[in-house]
């Protein structure tokens, strides 16, 4: 991510809501210790240092996954990296259960550039990106291939983690017709409107009516 964010390695900060305490420790995790006597007090990890957050070539959140497990899943805590005067832990909450959402302020990025992504990356992947911006541009590719190349760029830069697919994914993709390139989608349409002509013809054939236009 942004090189000068790192300074923020190695440090923690904290912030008290209530009976609870939080403790944001970047590019390492976050946690949460319950204020109490208790002999059972709550204290755990809502997430370790995972991944970046990234829209419209901006970080956007730090992911912090993987935390203690919360019923069926793990804790995990999205922070929020916004303009402030001083480094510190503003807001806390818990949007969904066990997903956490914190607001971390810090002059680190109050500059319009601080968190633009393309900066970030080698030449190489810059140019990789540049050619996929031509290629959109030029409607080579469609809005879902240029958004693949991007999600591929990410992950090679290291900023995104490579999700495995299970079976059950794999197969849907197989099933969803995903038209990277105009080309293909042209020439599947011509595929299927061939198909749908033939079996119009066999419809005729066995008295069936056919509704519907060709378009479809």
């Amino acid at each position: 991510g942004p090189a000068h964010l790192f300074r923020l390695a190695g440090k923690c900060f904290s912030f008290v809501e209530s009976t609870y305490k939080y403790e944001f420790c970047p590019f390492h995790n976050v946690t949460q210790h319950e204020q109490t006597f208790r002999w059972n007090a709550y204290s755990g990890i809502l997430g370790i240092w995972h991944e970046w957050e990234i829209d419209n070539n901006t970080f956007v959140g730090m992911w912090m996954r993987e935390g203690d497990s919360c019923e069926t899943k793990s804790r995990q805590t999205k922070v929020h990296l916004v303009c402030g005067k001083s480094n510190k832990l503003a807001y806390v909450s818990e949007p969904s259960t066990c997903v956490y959402s914190l607001t971390f302020e810090t002059p680190l990025v109050c500059h319009p550039h601080s968190l633009l992504v393309y900066p970030t990356l080698t030449e190489a992947l810059q140019r990789k990106w540049d050619e996929a911006e031509q290629l959109l541009y030029d409607e080579l590719i469609t809005d879902q291939g240029y958004k693949k190349i991007l999600k591929e760029i990410f992950e090679e830069a290291g900023l995104l983690k490579a999700t495995e697919e299970n079976e059950d994914e794999k197969q849907s993709k197989k099933i969803t017709l995903e038209f990277e390139t105009v080309e293909k989608c042209s020439k599947e349409y011509k595929q299927l409107s061939e198909e749908i002509k033939k079996l119009r013809v066999l419809l005729g054939q066995h008295g069936i009516a056919y509704k519907g236009n060709l378009g479809e």
